[in-house]
């Protein structure tokens, strides 16, 4: 297996949404316009958080999109104006390494 190593400019992005819809919906968006090559929407999970004082629950949708890092702020900007949460999660996690091949499929759907 050929790997690329350390700090490929890929991001994984991690948005909650409170439906499989909303998730769909946000996932089509940046599909659309090519801010990432593809989505994974888990759930319904259990999310347990702080929220305005107060320890809060609430069953969610999880989207695991593959982006480029240079694309974030294009894909925060996005989710920001379609998700229905007065502060959505929108975080992006180091690709660190990757299947070669996996990597190079991946730069193909994107800007």
């Amino acid at each position: 297996m050929s790997v690329k190593n350390l700090e490929t400019p890929y991001v994984i992005i991690l948005v909650t949404t409170s439906s499989k819809m909303e998730a769909e919906n946000i996932a089509q968006g940046l599909l659309e316009k090519r801010l990432i090559a593809c989505a994974n929407i888990i759930g319904p999970v259990s999310s347990h958080f702080h929220w305005h004082g107060n320890v809060e629950h609430a069953e969610e949708y999880l989207v695991l999109m593959k982006s480029r890092l240079n694309l974030f702020k294009d894909v925060s900007e996005h989710v920001k104006i379609v998700h229905s949460y007065e502060i959505p999660e929108i975080l992006a996690l180091p690709v660190i390494a990757g299947d070669q091949q996996y990597l190079g499929w991946l730069s193909v759907g994107l800007k």
